[in-house]
């Protein structure tokens, strides 16, 4: 009995050592917040067991500057990307340091969300709008009321040079013929603050430090769920969105493991876990979270991420000759 004992523990051991042999392990370098970088990376590896996913997290500019010193010195950890924005996964494409995959799944998302050779894909639409606090004298409905006499030092903005988001937000207003430069300079002149990121703005006006700010949809909808007293709007003008994106860096050690994750994350499964954090999915035919209105009555307006990568060092300089260097 002894003996089967111990030739029964020797081939489980065997068995083990093969598993753990086979299994792949991926480094995830991603601006998502830490609860829902935690909640995908716990989803992909339920559905895919025989991978390990260890990630890194911080904003956009930071996580993008850790990768790009790797990959000076030479030694890139990460094998997937998953942050802010379009614009960003551009510059990384153009450079050749994305690999080009063809995922299955891009047949259920409009080819605006995912670069036609597949260097990067959209997994979501986090869009920038207005939200107040239910204080505030003023119920804004379009971007141009945050320029009023009745909204003067009272708004709030994140900054283009901390927040990617921010950054694609100020060049989507830049490009609208009503709005533009000009809007950003009546916003200063009206004593706006634009200072930090989003969840600076977000802490700023559901406490009444400010009646006003720009910030990413699901901050104040999931604060207002909560019970904090702020409201997010939709302006009439339309919105900026980032969307994002997934990608595989060229350099990746595990390249196949990587395609299974942008699998994971584009497939009805991954998107339904962005559903249940509140975002809105990019995949088509996918319902939006609690709080959101229909997705096809939000107007998304249009930026092209090749031509706003072309323009990044220009408009970073206007917005800092506006604003200042925040």
């Amino acid at each position: 009995m002894k003996t089967l004992l111990s030739a029964f523990t020797a081939l489980a051991a065997v068995g083990f050592m093969a598993v753990s042999a086979n299994a792949a392990n991926l480094v995830l370098y991603t601006s998502q917040p830490n609860e829902d970088a935690q909640a995908t990376v716990d989803g992909f590896m339920a559905a895919n067991p025989d991978i390990k996913v260890d990630w890194v997290r911080d904003g956009t500019p930071k996580i993008m500057a850790k990768l790009m010193a790797e990959i000076e010195a030479g030694n890139p950890a990460a094998d997937v990307l998953l942050i802010a924005d379009t614009v960003t996964m551009e510059r990384m494409k153009q450079a050749n340091h994305l690999l080009a995959y063809k995922s299955p799944e891009a047949a259920n998302y409009d080819a605006a969300l995912y670069d036609a050779e597949g260097a990067y894909y959209s997994t979501k639409l986090i869009t920038t709008g207005i939200m107040y606090n239910t204080a505030a004298a003023m119920k804004p409905t379009k971007w141009a009321d945050l320029a009023k006499p009745e909204a003067k030092g009272l708004v709030t903005m994140p900054s283009p040079l901390t927040s990617g988001a921010a950054l694609i937000h100020a060049q989507t207003l830049a490009g609208v013929p009503s709005l533009g430069w000009d809007y950003y300079e009546a916003l200063q002149a009206n004593g706006a603050i634009a200072a930090g990121a989003n969840g600076g703005v977000l802490k700023a006006v559901a406490s009444g430090e400010k009646a006003y700010g720009m910030v990413v949809d699901f901050m104040p909808i999931r604060e207002k769920a909560k019970g904090a007293p702020v409201e997010f709007v939709f302006p009439e003008e339309g919105v900026s969105a980032v969307t994002e994106p997934v990608a595989i860096l060229s350099s990746s050690k595990n390249a196949e493991a990587a395609k299974r994750f942008v699998d994971y994350v584009l497939s009805e499964k991954g998107q339904e876990g962005f559903l249940k954090l509140g975002y809105i999915p990019a995949r088509n035919g996918m319902p939006v979270p609690e709080g959101f209105p229909a997705r096809d009555t939000i107007k998304v307006l249009p930026i092209d991420p090749a031509a706003a990568l072309k323009a990044t060092d220009a408009d970073l300089k206007t917005f800092s000759g506006i604003f200042g260097t925040n």
